[in-house]
């Protein structure tokens, strides 16, 4: 069948990538840059051009110069953080469909803890820097590196847990550099906003770790940049992780001291009172929840022994009968065990003389075909047969994979039917609820006497005597009620805009929900009159034609010889090569609005 063609420039970079010398390729790499970053490519051709570079072994490249010593590479580190921002974005977006495994279990696990070997060497050469030009480098190529991380478990959720659990990511974590710190903070932040149930999947040691190294953050040091990201992680930690908060009562008792003392009044006070407002909700709701926990499993097991006391005393007379009836089950249970092995044996016994009777009885056929059979004609007497038996594998295969997955849609659109009869329900239930709910009486204020009005008077002349209004000239005034008008009529437009765009999605929606119910109520094709064809087919000529030359293609692809189709058979049925389909389509005008 006719794939789609390599991109040239995939094609020559991995040439050159196979002639050159070993110190040639991390800059001949540095060229996927410019071809992933073309802004030329949509969505499916920059899939396309990601599946080929690792098709051609190229990002498997990049792995290995990735692991190797970055200080002899040309260009040193700025090649390295480069070949790892390169790596993340190959990485990201790719769907292995032939071989998953290798790919998601070895390869990204092997990227992750490459990239993060490459990022505590920068961290390390960052801090024994002594010139600030070599600091600045150092720092911009570890945002490089730690940035690839983000974007590569960003793009596959199950490698935050993967980060979690490296060693390294701990001793990146753990330092007294202040940079570094707050960067590898933000990592955490951003592992736990792609995945906010993380921390329950890791082990509890590296949890401990990790709180550990936030709490002791904000206990030795006073930078205000250090506490602000240390307290907004442990926040959204108690946040995300409900459970969590139990942990820090128990293990940090001193926590809510040092966050009231040491931390407020930094410019980061509404996190620091939120973080306190949680503990103490879980502090108050433990005691009382600790106390009705410990009545109830009183009472329980109370109960329990009461009941399980009168059952053994019921019991005991049954015992022997028991005891007697449970040999006998057991003995029975035995003999047909044996029973059932003996069968097995003779059905295995049975199966294999009727397998070597009919491999005598397929020989036999076979040799007397070839003594009828003239000697020119053996070979397409054979290539027949191979046609055949290729023939009826195909069939069989593709009638179970259509089964399967006419099965799998059956059940989707049940499920979806399903939910929108739930949905409408509810919906109408609450409107009913809505309805029947009376309106409060109103009640007429009560008047305020004359020694109250006095007295209120009294205070708003002492109130404007203390705080006496700012004069304000008729020009600033003009122009803030410019302003106010100018900003009001920006929301009226703004908020029509959304509006149209709101009655647009509901119109499509509707359009969509009455597609998917024709679809499911359509006759078969038994029961298909004239009438039930026009639900079906466009008004729009362009379309039309669009349609009737696609299912043309598909006629004359499904008439090719089995021979064509060879490596097609784990297609799906209605895919058709896109140099089928787009023959005769360059002249076609599909009207319609984008």
């Amino acid at each position: 069948a006719p794939m789609a063609a390599t991109d040239p420039q995939v094609l020559a970079l991995a040439a050159q990538v196979t002639e050159s010398r070993e110190q040639d390729i991390p800059l001949l790499l540095l060229k996927l840059k410019g071809i992933l970053s073309s802004p030329s490519l949509g969505c499916e051709e920059s899939k396309k051009i990601k599946q080929d570079i690792y098709d051609y072994g190229l990002t498997q490249y990049c792995l290995l110069v990735l692991k190797r010593d970055h200080s002899q590479l040309r260009g040193a580190w700025a090649t390295a953080a480069q070949l790892a921002e390169i790596l993340s974005h190959c990485c990201v977006g790719l769907e292995m469909k032939e071989d998953p495994e290798e790919f998601y279990k070895k390869f990204l696990p092997s990227a992750i803890d490459s990239l993060l070997v490459l990022g505590k060497r920068l961290q390390a050469r960052f801090i024994r820097a002594i010139k600030d030009k070599e600091k600045q480098d150092f720092l911009h190529w570890f945002q490089i590196v730690t940035d690839a991380i983000c974007w590569l478990f960003g793009g596959h959720i199950q490698l935050a847990a993967c980060v979690l659990q490296n060693d390294r990511f701990l001793q990146l974590l753990i330092t007294d550099d202040v940079e570094t710190a707050i960067i590898m903070m933000s990592m955490l932040n951003n592992i736990l906003r792609i995945n906010s149930s993380v921390l329950l999947q890791v082990e509890e040691e590296i949890l401990h770790s990790v709180l550990d190294e936030l709490v002791y953050k904000l206990s030795s040091t006073t930078n205000p940049a250090v506490g602000s990201a240390a307290t907004k992680l442990l926040l959204l930690v108690a946040k995300f992780c409900k459970q969590l908060v139990q942990l820090f009562m128990a293990r940090y008792k001193g926590l809510k001291g040092l966050l009231s003392k040491q931390w407020t009044g930094k410019g980061f006070d509404r996190e620091v009172n939120r973080l306190l407002d949680l503990m103490y909700l879980e502090q108050s709701n433990g005691k009382g929840e600790m106390q009705k926990q410990h009545q109830a499993a009183c009472i329980l097991q109370a109960a329990w022994r009461g009941f399980q006391t009168r059952k053994r005393l019921k019991k005991l007379p049954q015992a022997v009968t028991t005891l007697q009836r449970n040999f006998r089950a057991k003995r029975e249970q035995e003999l047909q065990h044996l029973t059932k092995q003996k069968e097995e044996e003779a059905l295995k016994l049975q199966m294999q003389l009727q397998r070597q009777r009919a491999m005598r009885l397929f020989h036999e056929r076979q040799l007397a075909l070839l003594e009828v059979v003239h000697a020119s004609q053996v070979n397409k007497y054979m290539e027949e047969m191979e046609e055949k038996s290729a023939l009826t594998i195909q069939r069989f295969w593709r009638g179970y994979r259509a089964r399967r997955i006419f099965h799998q849609q059956k059940q989707s659109l049940k499920e979806y039917k399903a939910a929108v009869i739930i949905q409408r329900a509810a919906c109408k239930f609450l409107e009913k609820r809505r309805r029947r709910r009376p309106l409060s009486p109103w009640k007429e204020p009560k008047g305020l006497t004359d020694e109250q009005r006095l007295a209120l008077q009294q205070k708003v002349d002492d109130y404007i005597k203390l705080h006496p209004a700012s004069q304000m000239s008729e020009e600033t005034s003009k122009e803030l009620h410019m302003q106010a008008q100018a900003k009001l009529a920006q929301f009226l437009l703004r908020s029509r805009l959304d509006q149209r765009a709101a009655q647009r999605r509901e119109a499509l929606l509707a359009q969509v929900n009455t597609d998917v119910e024709l679809l499911m109520n359509a006759p078969g094709l038994a029961e298909t009159t004239e009438k039930d064809l026009g639900a079906f087919m466009s008004r729009s000529v362009p379309v039309a034609t669009k349609a009737r030359q696609t299912h043309n293609m598909m006629l004359k692809y499904t008439r090719w010889p089995w021979w064509k189709k060879l490596g097609d058979e784990f297609m799906e049925d209605n895919v058709i090569p896109d140099d089928a389909i787009n023959a005769e389509m360059e002249t076609l005008f599909v009207g319609g609005r984008k």
